[in-house]
């Protein structure tokens, strides 16, 4: 490899170090970068180094019109404006918005959120015995917020952190809007005690880990975290 061609592996490989080992905290922390990013900044990855990889691999390589095609997705729905600016989670905000209220109204919620807890139980179960075997309950955090696309497409500002995740109430735009047009009776209190935070508490309880999940705050955000 030339002087430039070093400098840039270099360069590279010194960004990612700051930016995974920033990613779970100082290091002794309990954070920093899961192992196998240890792993490959270490030497154990491809030959070349994570670097060299980085450098020749985009990781989308054979998925480039999917990755268009949501590219122009998220363009379009971020350009509708009317009759409010919409977010990329605005339809399935609405969906659940929409469900709730039904439920609401046929006085079944309840059984509707035993319903959704249920449709989990494969994935509860993969994870629970994950849980059992190493001991490790970060990984019912993971694979409630983290590894769920129905919930990290919601949460759009979700924030890991060990022990800990954190987020802005997703419902609080949709509810304004269909409560403004008389199509909801739900406040984004009723919602989140309702509908939210009991399915979040009942994911942990068939994981066998016991979590907290906040109120919403007064700046908007709820946190959960691994109960003491």
């Amino acid at each position: 490899m030339g002087t430039s061609g070093g400098l840039k592996a270099k360069f590279i490989g010194w960004m990612m170090k700051k930016m995974m080992g920033g990613a779970g905290g100082s290091p002794g922390s309990g954070g920093g970068p899961p192992p196998w990013v240890r792993a490959m900044m270490a030497g154990g990855g491809p030959p070349g180094g994570m670097a060299a990889m980085l450098a020749t691999s985009s990781g989308f390589e054979g998925r480039e019109k999917m990755l268009g095609d949501a590219v122009a997705l998220a363009l379009r729905t971020l350009k509708d404006s009317s009759p409010y600016q919409h977010d990329m989670n605005d339809a399935l905000a609405r969906m659940h918005v929409s469900s709730v209220q039904f439920f609401k109204e046929q006085g079944v919620l309840e059984e509707y959120v035993a319903h959704d807890i249920k449709t989990m139980a494969p994935m509860l179960t993969r994870l629970k015995g994950m849980i059992d075997k190493t001991g490790e309950k970060e990984i019912a955090l993971a694979g409630i917020f983290d590894r769920t696309a129905c919930l990290y497409q919601l949460c759009l500002d979700l924030k890991s952190e060990p022990g800990k995740r954190s987020f802005s109430f997703p419902f609080s735009k949709v509810l304004g809007v269909v409560r403004a047009a008389g199509r909801s009776d739900l406040s984004d209190r009723e919602l989140h005690e309702r509908w939210l935070k009991p399915r979040l508490l009942g994911y942990a309880a068939e994981l066998g880990v016991a979590i907290e999940v906040s109120d919403i705050g007064p700046d908007g955000l709820v946190t959960a975290k691994l109960a003491a």
